[in-house]
């Protein structure tokens, strides 16, 4: 079982101060931040039983790519803050696990060169200059992103109790364009995103399109309606609008919405092999973890990203077979009981 603690604990110890805080805070007060994993550990299961699961897998595919298990990383910024090889490392890592890496519009490694070692989806934001968002999903498409995931509900980016980082490498939007000037009007997100942002780039691009930031039934139509393949349940780590519901809560009412339709992931707080369990009976295609990769990565490099990977693969394989499950599709939404009151 993964120490999850202690794995914080140890990158805290050999990263700098203000490059741990700015990987560890949340927005606000960081209400939401707080509630996500013990969401998951509220929500309560009731296995089957006299079940073979002699054969049970963890595989699965996510918009037709083969994975080993539902368990996929998270777009996050700037990983090279993390440890030197940064984005390749996970990319890497992703790879070898057989798992699915999402690289950060605000990666510290170009696209070019996590498309050579790896399969990946590309996430985005829309800026005011839509140009510059195009030419990243240009830049993505051609380096081999399988899809592109639009992050749908940041028109700002939201206040936290660390600032940026001193060390605060180019970014990957900023590689984009001829200057590197960061505090470019055009590298601002726009406020005012909506549906024809996602069918311009699926038009584009011709990669299926995945919206990331969506709590409510309402919005997950509003996704589809636009063009959306898939779309992230996600409070985007509890760094965005503090204060929203938790994705356990949200993600049961998406599914009921557009499950029929697209596949639906979800984000915030998983941390084990039940977690992923209680994920796919809700309803989810597949999960994404985030912070304790970068844990894993400041600590172990690819290695370490790796073997949480795996470990968290043979977590969820555990939990499929002593839920009664031969594998992710035969999971069902009779496992979930309730919530702890």
């Amino acid at each position: 079982m993964i120490d999850h603690d202690l794995l914080r604990r140890r990158a805290q110890e050999l990263l700098p101060d203000d490059v741990f805080g700015y990987f560890d805070a949340g927005s606000g007060a960081e209400v939401t931040l707080a509630r996500e994993a013990r969401a998951w550990d509220d929500v309560l299961l009731q296995p089957r039983v006299l079940r073979d699961v002699t054969a049970a897998t963890a595989a699965t595919t996510v918009l037709g790519h083969p994975v080993s298990s539902p368990v996929l990383v998270a777009p996050m910024a700037a990983q090279r803050l993390a440890h030197p090889s940064g984005e390749v490392a996970v990319a890497l890592a992703a790879r070898d696990a057989g798992s699915l890496m999402v690289i950060s519009m605000r990666s510290s490694t170009r696209v070019d060169d996590v498309g050579q070692v790896a399969p990946f989806w590309q996430q985005l934001y829309v800026l005011k200059d839509r140009g510059v968002t195009d030419e990243v999903a240009e830049r993505a498409t051609a380096a081999g992103a399988l899809a592109l995931v639009v992050t749908v509900d940041t028109p700002v980016v939201a206040a936290k109790r660390v600032g940026l980082p001193r060390t605060l490498p180019p970014l990957g939007v900023v590689q984009a364009l001829d200057d590197r000037d960061v505090t470019d009007e055009r590298l601002q997100q726009a406020r005012d995103v909506g549906p024809r942002d996602l069918e311009r780039l699926a038009e584009t691009t011709g990669l299926p399109v995945v919206a990331k930031g969506v709590l409510s039934a309402a919005a997950a139509r509003d996704c589809v309606a636009a063009g959306a393949s898939a779309v992230i349940v996600s409070t985007h780590g509890g760094r965005q609008l503090d204060g929203v519901v938790p994705t356990p809560l949200a993600l049961p009412a998406v599914v009921d919405a557009v499950g029929g339709e697209v596949e639906v992931y979800v984000d915030g707080g998983v941390r084990s092999g039940s977690h992923v369990l209680k994920a796919l009976a809700l309803g989810a295609r597949a999960v994404l973890v985030g912070r304790p990769v970068l844990w894993a990565l400041a600590t172990g490099g690819s290695d370490g990203v790796r073997v949480l990977l795996e470990d968290l693969t043979a977590e969820a394989l555990e939990a499929l077979m002593l839920s009664g499950c031969r594998s992710c599709a035969d999971v069902g939404p009779d496992l979930v009981r309730g919530r702890r009151p």
